[in-house]
This record gives structure tokens, sequence and C-alpha cells, in this order.
């Protein structure tokens, strides 16, 4: 069996309410989707950075994919990467290729081997996953009534955490807001919010002092998501845990953040990461260093998927008798803003209950990709065939 075909596909959809954070405002969801397509018909999905990482999948890696034996994961990845590294171009949108190639090298493992992604790995350690659900970003004419409006149906589906934004208004403002939901949705449920990288180490010490007394459970991303001793401040200078690593690209991003204990909650995204190879790796050293691991997770169907399945794998941090979400087991985020990638792509979606997503265990990710809303939502198709 080899390679016969890569195609990638950028997708971008409207969405009707746009949406804001730090940075910046959302008026459209995109992904970049990658299929392999093997000798004997077997089709892999995976999903990766943005649009200049598709430039990388055809320009650089499919010279030496095409032809090649897909089985072997580990050697290509090494070749993939190797092509990158030496260079220093393996973070950024070179990591976004080789993360949309390996995920869809693990799919067709999978559908080869008639077994999940989960149980290549070596099986699951839990059937199904908690989830957290991402919302109560920005809005336009924003007010604490939308906000606690929002809050109120993920209560309603069991959700036992949710995650808001910060840094997109003053401190004093964004304390308000973050208070308001607190108290919407009570003490029992936990309560984590997110930066987005938006303060200097001063601005997000003062933010997570003022937090403390409002039950948060972690603080992300607070300051330049390179900056090493910036974190080291942060966690150094006031109570609340903080997470990040969500734009990490390969081992050696994450390396220094782990051996030096810069974060107490790991966020890798497999899309960004280098896939589901890469991800495992940075996993297990944070695993070995006490820190916990909540994948990032913001995309399409089959970035969900790949998580869920690399999540199901995490061993507890640390073991327990009992291990209980938020405090051993892993937690994964579950993004509840518009997406019509994320809610149409899939001839099935992912849907939690009481806080959790179940494990897949149809052969490679488990789903079935609708080609017809790939083709209605792509709008820069790229092709490579071995000649």
């Amino acid at each position: 069996m080899k390679i016969d075909r890569i195609e990638t596909f950028l997708l971008e959809s409207p969405i009707d309410a746009p949406f804001g954070w730090s940075q910046g405002w959302a008026a459209k969801r995109q992904a970049l989707v990658c299929k392999l397509t093997t000798s004997d018909g077997i089709v892999g999905w995976g999903e990766g950075g943005g649009s200049p990482s598709q430039t990388v999948v055809h320009e650089i890696f499919a010279p030496i994919l095409l032809g090649r034996e897909p089985g072997n994961i580990n050697a290509v990845w090494h070749s993939l990467f190797h092509l990158l590294h030496n260079d220093n171009l393996a973070t950024g949108f070179g990591g976004g290729a080789l993360s949309a190639i390996d995920i869809a090298l693990w799919d067709v493992a999978g559908k080869r081997a008639g077994k999940s992604v989960s149980k290549l790995l070596g099986g699951s350690l839990r059937d199904r996953v908690a989830v957290y659900a991402t919302g109560l970003y920005y809005a336009e004419g924003d007010d604490r009534s939308r906000l606690i409006a929002e809050a109120e149906p993920y209560l309603s589906a069991g959700y036992k955490g949710m995650k808001t934004k910060i840094g997109g208004l003053s401190v004093k403002d964004d304390v308000d807001r973050v208070a308001a939901i607190r108290a919407a949705i009570g003490e029992d449920v936990y309560l984590m919010v997110d930066a987005n990288k938006a303060y200097d180490v001063s601005t997000a010490i003062e933010m997570g002092n003022r937090l403390a007394d409002l039950d948060i459970h972690w603080l992300e991303e607070p300051v330049l998501a390179n900056d090493v001793e910036g974190y080291l401040a942060v966690k150094s200078g006031q109570p609340l845990r903080v997470a990040g690593g969500e734009v990490w690209y390969n081992r050696f991003d994450a390396r220094d953040f782990l051996s030096r204990r810069a974060v107490d909650i790991a966020q890798p995204d497999v899309r960004f990461i280098g896939g589901i190879s890469e991800f495992r790796n940075v996993a297990a050293t944070a695993n070995a260093n006490g820190i916990q691991v909540n994948p990032h997770v913001w995309g399409s169907p089959i970035m969900i998927s790949a998580s869920v399945n690399l999540t199901a794998t995490f061993a507890p941090c640390p073991y327990a008798h009992a291990p209980r979400p938020y405090e051993q087991e892993p937690v994964m985020e579950f993004d509840q803003t518009p997406n019509p990638i994320r809610d149409e792509l899939a001839s099935s979606t992912f849907g939690a209950r009481d806080g959790y997503v179940d494990v897949p265990d149809g052969p490679g990710l488990g789903i079935e990709i609708d080609e017809t809303v790939l083709e209605r939502l792509c709008i820069r198709k790229a092709e490579s065939v071995v000649e």
C-alpha cells in the first residue's frame, strides 16, 4: 500500500453573530483539512494549521510522501520533521502542516487495522473524556444578562466547568464580568479564564490576585506564548494555576515550559503540536513533571476526534485510587461558539452528556466526512498525486 494522493481543503464559513477575545474578533470559522488516499483506496483525514500550512504540505512534504508506504508513521513523521527542524521551520505553519499529515496517517492506520486510534495508541484508560464548555466570549453591545443567558444552558447540559475570556476590557471591567458569571453559575462549577496573551507580567499578576476570591480554576495564556520567564513570574506572583501551550508546535517548544514547571496545566493543540505522534510525546513529558494535560480543542470533528482518542489514553496526574476530573483526570476543551464546519462536516457530531464525551470506537478516527459539505465550504483546494 502506498500514498497515491494528497488533497488539502481550506474551509471557511461565515457566522451570524461575531464574537471576540483579547486579540480580535471572529466573523467566520476556518479549518485546513487534509485527505490522504492510498493505492488500495483507504482514505485518511487530518487537520492542521491555516492557509500557509497548505503550501508546506504540497511544496515540501508531498514530494517525499507520494508513493511512500504510510504504515510506518514514526519513520514518516521524523522524515518530515527533519525537513523543517534544522532550518528552524518546524514551528508555526510547518508544525500545522505536519499535524495535518500525521493525523491522516493515524486515521489510515486505524482503518487498515480495523481499530480506533486510541486502541492503536495502546488502549483507553477511560471510555469517556471529561469536557468543559468554552464560550462566554465578548460580543457587540455586551452586557451581563447576555453572559448569564449563555451560561445557563451549559449548566442545564451538565457541564462541570466552563471558560470565559479576559483581556479585552480593563482589568476592573473584566473582574466585574467574571464576578457576574461566578454569581450566576454558583460555587460548584469550575470556572476558568483565558487572556489569550493579553498582558504583561505585572498586569497578569494583578489580574490573578484580583480574581483569587472568585475561585478561578486556572488563568490561561496570561503573557506571550514563548515567554518562559514571564510565565514563571506570573506563577510566583499570584495564587491561580497558570495554563498554556496551545501554540506549542513540537516537543522543543514545550521543553523549557515543562522542565521548569512554568505552567501548572499544559494545553497542546493536536492541529499544531505535530499531530497525534508528537502530542503523545509532549503529554508523557508533562506527566513525568507532574503537569496536568488538558488539550486545547477549537476545530472540526477531525481534530475533536483526534483529541478525544488521545485524551482517553492519558494517565491520571498524579495517580489516584479514584481520579477526579480537574484534579487528576484530564479535562478536554469543548468549544461552544458558532462553527458550521464543526457542526456539518462529519456525518455524526460529538455531543457532551453530563460533562463527558464518549470515546469513538470506530476504525481510525471513527468519523465519516461528508464530502458534499467539504466541497461546499472549501475556498481553496490543492492536490498532489503520484505521476
